[in-house]
């Protein structure tokens, strides 16, 4: 972005302003890349900051000049292909594609309407903690799916033996703790590996 200062009976002095890549923006387009999640940007800055950008970030595909309903209407695509974007953003612009997203993340320094619009509000400085945080969701999703499927499985054995008076009510409370007992520590597990 380029800014003219001038004044009368002087020249005109050109500032231009550049945007920085966030720390750790490369990185952390590889690493989701790696994880299946492949990323593009869609700004409202111009289509030479927007490739210099990109390409700093290792981002393939870019699109310009971006209004935020364009953002928005992008991420209503993405849905309607049954895509579940993950939106970052950072500006009051973004903030409408940040709602819409399936999750969204701004960094600390983000706006205050982008960070409340957000799933997540990353407080490290620049991008590297996503990669992680995408990382202990999937891991944390699949200890909630053992979990109900421990719990449905006591269920399905547990109850009917109740019923027909194989399992007196000391053992049924015993059998039940200990299900409890197992579905906390498998999930306590999560925060463990992370």
């Amino acid at each position: 972005m380029t800014l003219w200062f001038t004044r009368p009976g002087a020249e005109p002095v050109a500032f231009r302003f550049a945007d920085r890549v966030r720390h750790g923006a490369r990185e952390a387009v590889s690493e989701l890349a790696r994880l299946g999640l492949p990323a593009e940007i869609i700004s409202g800055d111009g289509p030479q900051a927007v490739d210099a950008v990109a390409r700093a970030a290792g981002v393939a595909e870019w699109r310009a000049g971006a209004s935020p309903e364009d953002k928005a209407a992008r991420i209503q695509a993405l849905r309607a292909a049954g895509a579940k974007p993950l939106m970052v953003g950072d500006g009051l612009n973004d903030a409408a594609a940040l709602a819409l997203a399936h999750v969204s993340a701004s960094p600390g320094s983000a706006t205050d309407i982008a960070q409340t619009a957000s799933d997540i509000v990353l407080q490290r400085a620049g991008l590297s903690a996503l990669p992680g945080a995408v990382v202990l969701a999937r891991r944390a999703q699949r200890v909630a799916r053992q979990n109900i499927a421990l719990s449905f499985g006591y269920n399905v054995i547990a109850v009917p033996l109740a019923v027909v008076g194989l399992a007196t009510p000391l053992i049924a409370a015993v059998v039940m703790a200990t299900s409890s007992l197992v579905v906390i520590l498998n999930a306590l597990r999560v925060g463990k590996e992370a």
